[in-house]
């Protein structure tokens, strides 16, 4: 039906199209009558293009031409020529050039009226829900025709990088089993094996574990991964992972594999050549300076601990705070003293709202002033010895004009509290870019993290990454018998991706031995029995001959939101869903028959007023 896409007519190759008969096909972006002379701008995937209808060259073509609608679907066969120099239109890069019409035909016609402009480019006045509704209008538009060209050349790449380093493509299954340690399982019900639910996949973890038992050595897939979880501007409950898992390698060559995919992507994709190799922090290390285990590192404003300064003043919150075992820290802001006032700060202000929506009490202060004097409010002045103010001026690299905020109490609280007023506080100055096309690329390797945290809530210890991540050797102990003692407090041989303070992704070197996966899963609080209930084909896989193996997954859609400098996963994803779970374009969830919940042997016990 055609002969040429409407951007492939560019100025660039203007020289070689003039004079050619096309035959091109696309929606109607616009249509302007100038006096007897129509103008449409013809779109396709590829770009755009100007066809000109002259009713002296093409008088069927032109009544055509007079009644057409935006986004109507047409077929146009014409003459490629030159525009006339008053007429470039340098923004396109068509614009050297139109197609003179000398017929037309309408393929299909719009038979309503459109919800939203498709050709104007004003996303911004067009509200999601409506965007999501008609999303294939939506995909029209320029800058979701772009994102997804994006996503498929990063996937692209980053296939064909693997497979020049030996990898293979695998499809693990979508129907599986429920298994605890992670997020809400979606389940579904078997109607062949009534009364028992298959799970689909959070990841494919213990597959990919399962081929390299297989003998596979290098497997990976763009796998779909599936969590009922709550919903954020990054989060969906389905999503999609490029995952990875490696035998014979060490974290070391892990990591240098990854740093190398990656930096082919970034290359491919922005044409960025990024530094190697990405630099590193300990898990303890980013929580000691930044309070968080995916910081962002492009500006400064570190937390310092200054808990040994302020535990015998007479400050009693700051002195009461490290007698309980917590810790006293602050970040000290750059002209800080001028942008941000008292009120801000105090009960009431923006700032002091960001520290309490992380659970903290409030923010105490102190302002630097020339020659080293400090001002503030409260009892903190009265109670600082001169050799301890010295000694915070000289920590914290605090000069004239600098802003010290302090948060005192639990050090999880103070962490996460400190470091929601940092990442607050840096876009608040303009210490990072404002949009996400402009940012730089700090990527950052974050390694040693705790196997377990303490779930207070039940009381027991849990995984902090998965219960197969394997601990480092010299936190274990020699002997078997030391494993149960020792695991609580070991370190994981685990490690994170963080690009500007958003998770990229993560993996581990994973358990090869059956023992050692028996003591982890009882150490998360799983008895024998029901360990080996729900792992038992794992553990005896182990027993077979498993080989050292380790491996990583990406977040697919996170990583093309950067790339495209988007702020939220949704405008990456072809069809994605609200933050309430649902597709507003399908109706999905919905409701279903009684009959098929009869066949799988289910009964719906929700009721309207829930």
């Amino acid at each position: 039906m055609r002969s040429h896409g409407c951007g492939d007519l560019r100025s660039d190759l203007a020289q070689d199209v003039i004079g050619l008969d096309v035959s091109l096909c696309g929606w109607v972006d616009r249509r302007r009558d100038h006096g007897g002379v129509i103008f449409i701008d013809l779109r396709d995937r590829s770009g755009t293009v100007q066809i000109t209808v002259d009713p002296d060259l093409g008088a069927e073509a032109f009544a055509v031409a007079e009644h057409l609608r935006s986004e109507t679907v047409l077929q146009v066969r014409g003459r490629v020529r030159a525009r006339p120099a008053e007429s470039l239109n340098e923004r396109l890069a068509t614009g050297h050039i139109e197609v003179l019409a000398s017929a037309i035909t309408v393929l299909n016609a719009v038979k309503g009226t459109l919800p939203f402009p498709v050709s104007v480019h004003d996303e911004e006045n067009t509200r999601e829900e409506l965007r999501l509704r008609h999303r294939y209008l939506d995909l029209r538009r320029e800058r979701m025709n772009g994102n997804l060209r994006l996503r498929h050349l990063t996937i692209q790449t980053a296939r064909r990088f693997l497979e020049e380093q030996g990898f293979i493509e695998v499809e693990t299954p979508v129907l599986t089993r429920s298994t605890p340690e992670g997020a809400r399982d979606y389940l579904v019900p078997s109607r062949v094996c009534g009364g028992e639910w298959f799970a689909l996949p959070q990841s494919p973890q213990l597959f990919k574990q399962l081929l390299m038992v297989g003998g596979l050595e290098r497997y990976y897939q763009v796998a779909r991964c599936f969590r009922d979880e709550d919903l954020r501007a990054d989060r969906q409950p389905e999503f999609t992972q490029l995952d990875m898992e490696m035998s014979f390698m060490d974290q070391e060559q892990i990591l240098a594999l990854n740093e190398q995919l990656i930096c082919a992507i970034w290359k491919a994709v922005k044409g960025i050549a990024l530094p190697q190799p990405f630099p590193r922090l300990t898990w303890q290390e980013a929580m000691d300076r930044y309070g968080t285990d995916r910081p962002d590192t492009r500006y400064g404003m570190e937390l310092v601990n200054v808990s040994d300064l302020v535990a015998g003043m007479g400050f009693k919150v700051f002195s009461g705070a490290v007698a309980a075992g917590g810790s006293v820290k602050c970040i000290a802001v750059p002209g800080g003293n001028e942008a941000l006032s008292n009120v801000r700060i105090k009960p009431g202000g923006d700032v002091f709202s960001e520290a309490q929506k992380a659970g903290a009490g409030g923010l105490a202060f102190i302002r630097v002033r020339e020659g080293g004097e400090i001002d503030t409010i409260g009892a903190i002045k009265d109670n600082l010895s001169a050799e301890a103010k010295a000694e915070l001026l000289e920590r914290t690299g605090a000069v004239p004009g600098t802003l010290l905020l302090f948060g005192a109490g639990d050090t999880a609280t103070v962490n996460k509290a400190l470091d929601r007023v940092r990442q607050f506080l840096a876009k608040e100055l303009g210490l990072v870019a404002a949009d996400r096309a402009n940012a730089a690329w700090n990527f950052l390797w974050v390694v040693d993290f705790p196997m377990f945290e303490f779930n207070a809530g039940e009381n027991r210890l849990e995984a902090l990454h998965h219960p197969f991540c394997a601990p480092n050797v010299a936190d274990l102990g020699s002997e078997p018998a030391q494993w149960a003692a020792t695991l609580p407090t070991a370190r994981a041989q685990a490690y994170d991706l963080v690009l500007n303070g958003l998770e990229l992704g993560g993996g581990s070197l994973r358990i090869h031995d059956s023992a050692l996966q028996r003591q982890v899963l009882e150490t998360i609080g799983l008895p024998l029995e029901e360990a080996n209930r729900q792992f038992g084909f794992l553990m005896e896989a182990l027993d077979m001959g498993a080989p050292p193996h380790g491996g990583l997954a990406f977040g697919v859609d996170r990583m093309v939101m950067l790339l495209a400098g988007e702020e939220s996963i949704r405008d990456t994803i072809a069809f994605p869903k609200t933050q309430q779970a649902r597709c507003l374009m399908t109706q999905a969830p919905a409701d279903v028959s009684l009959k098929q919940l009869e066949e799988l042997h289910v009964a719906s016990t929700w009721t309207a007023d829930e």
